[in-house]
C-alpha cells in the first residue's frame, strides 16, 4: 500500500484528526487550485473546473469535519 493509499484510508477511518497539510496535499493532487484571499485571512478556497468552489479554514491542528 503506497503512502497516498494510507493517508486516504487514514481520513476516511478518522475524518476528525485530518491537518490542513495533508487535506490541501490531497486536493491539490485532485487538480484543485489553492488560493488565498487577501486581507491576511485564515481561510484558503480551493477551485476547480466543474465543480463547486471549496473554501477551507486553516485550523490548528485539525481541520474542522
Amino acid at each position: 500500500m503506497s503512502q497516498w493509499e494510507k493517508l486516504l484510508e487514514r481520513i476516511r477511518n478518522n475524518p476528525k484528526t485530518v491537518t490542513f497539510e495533508e487535506l490541501d496535499k490531497i486536493l491539490v493532487r485532485s487538480g484543485y487550485e489553492k488560493r488565498q484571499p487577501g486581507g491576511g485571512s485564515s481561510h484558503y478556497t480551493y477551485r476547480k473546473k466543474g465543480k463547486l468552489p471549496l473554501t477551507i479554514p486553516k485550523k490548528s491542528p485539525y481541520v474542522k469535519e
